[in-house]
């Protein structure tokens, strides 16, 4: 099949929810006047090795967060945000933190996440991430479409739980990624190969 997504897909489904993916899950934590925030975001990725730089989109509003979710919300005000990366152990926990709580709901609480404090950043981070990802903001673009944003951030404070390093490599159990829908794998079989040259 072919057609424009400005003129629709006829599909029950949007496909181009799953055609991009498998996507890294961007579990974004934040702090702002208004308390601690952790939201789970699929639209994430690293961008640049030096210095090491993250981006994230948030894609929908809240009406008490007026033109964007409450992630977005508290990085205006604060310029600093953490990534914590989901492991199969976190899935509940990850997808309970998605829920739509009002303004102010402290999502470390609602879900059981165990809350650390980051080192660089005013933040908190889940404890119990594989890792987690100190970033001050660079910018935040205004995306085509309504509520969409981009957020890239500067890494400035990494955080890997001891049992992830083997032989000095970052090895976590798994990593869990989404496929669109309401689809999600677990990555474990993985293998290495070398690039030509």
């Amino acid at each position: 099949m072919f057609y424009k997504p400005a003129e629709g897909h006829g599909l029950p489904h949007n496909p181009f929810n799953a055609i991009a993916a498998p996507r890294p899950i961007g579990w974004i934590s934040t702090r702002g006047t208004m308390g601690d925030n952790l939201a789970p975001y699929s639209f994430f990725n690293a961008v640049a090795y030096v210095p090491p730089q993250v981006m994230f989109a948030s894609t929908a509003a809240k009406p008490d967060r007026g033109d964007t979710k409450d992630s977005v919300a508290q990085i205006r005000e604060t310029g600093v945000f953490c990534v914590n990366m989901v492991s199969l152990a976190l899935l509940d926990q990850m997808n309970q933190s998605s829920a739509p709580f009002p303004a102010g709901e402290d999502e470390f609480l609602r879900a059981g996440i165990a809350k650390a404090e980051c080192e660089t950043i005013d933040c908190p981070r889940v404890a119990e991430a594989t890792a987690s990802l100190e970033c001050r903001v660079t910018r935040i673009e205004t995306l085509l479409g309504q509520s969409n944003f981009l957020v890239l951030g500067e890494v400035t404070g990494v955080h890997i739980r001891p049992d992830c390093l083997r032989d000095g490599r970052y090895l976590p159990p798994d990593r869990m990624v989404r496929l669109g829908y309401k689809d999600y794998a677990v990555v474990r079989d993985t293998f290495e190969l070398d690039r030509p040259g």
